[in-house]
C-alpha cells in the first residue's frame, strides 16, 4: 500500500438496537471449519459466516467498505483468515472502539487498515464515506465532517508497514 489516504463508505455491524456489535471473536470473523482453505480469495465467501446475523455479510459489503464494529474486536486465537478474509473482500479496512491486541497486530503486519476509535458509539452511520490518513493520523467521517484520532495513536511503525504493503515487504 503506497498511499497514504485510505477512503471508503462505512459498514457497521449493529444489532437490533443500532448498537455497534461488541466481542467479535475470530471463529465468528472466519469459523474454524474453513480453516483447510489457504487461497485468500476462497476465504472471502466465508467473512462473519459464523455471526448471527450476518450470514450473508460477503453479499452485502462491497469492495472498499470500511468494517465498523464495537468493543473487543477479534479476540480468539490468531487465524490469519480473520484478516485475510477481509483484504481478500477488497474491504477498505476495520475501525472499531477497541481490538484485541493480536487480531491488531496481524491486520498491521499484513497492511489491513485498522484503526481503535473508543468515542466511535453513534459517530458512523451506514454509507458514511470515511478517510484514514495515515499522514495526519486521523479517521475523517465526511458526511458530518468530524475528525477523530485513533487511540492508541497510529504509530511511524505501523505507517511503514503499511506503505510497503505488508511487514514481510518491509526492506
Amino acid at each position: 500500500m503506497s498511499q497514504m489516504r485510505v477512503t471508503g463508505s462505512a459498514f457497521p455491524l449493529v444489532d437490533a438496537s443500532g448498537a455497534l456489535l461488541d466481542n467479535i471473536d475470530t471463529d465468528m470473523i472466519f469459523h474454524n471449519r474453513w480453516l483447510h482453505i489457504t487461497e485468500p480469495s476462497q476465504m472471502a465467501q466465508h467473512a462473519f459466516g459464523n455471526l448471527e446475523g450476518y450470514e450473508d455479510f460477503t453479499a452485502r459489503v462491497e469492495p472498499g467498505s470500511w468494517v465498523v464494529v464495537g468493543r473487543n474486536f477479534g479476540a480468539g486465537s490468531s487465524r490469519q483468515q480473520a484478516v485475510e478474509c477481509f483484504k481478500a473482500l477488497g474491504c477498505a479496512g476495520v475501525i472499531a472502539r477497541s481490538v484485541a491486541p493480536i487480531y491488531l497486530r496481524n491486520a498491521i503486519n499484513t497492511a489491513l487498515p485498522i484503526a481503535q476509535m473508543p468515542d466511535l458509539a453513534g459517530a458512523i452511520e451506514l454509507g458514511d464515506e470515511l478517510v484514514l490518513d495515515f499522514a495526519t493520523g486521523t479517521v475523517t467521517n465526511l458526511r458530518p465532517g468530524q475528525v477523530h484520532v485513533p487511540t492508541p495513536a497510529i504509530s511511524r511503525v505501523q505507517v511503514e508497514i503499511y506503505r510497503a504493503g505488508g511487514l514481510l515487504n518491509l526492506q
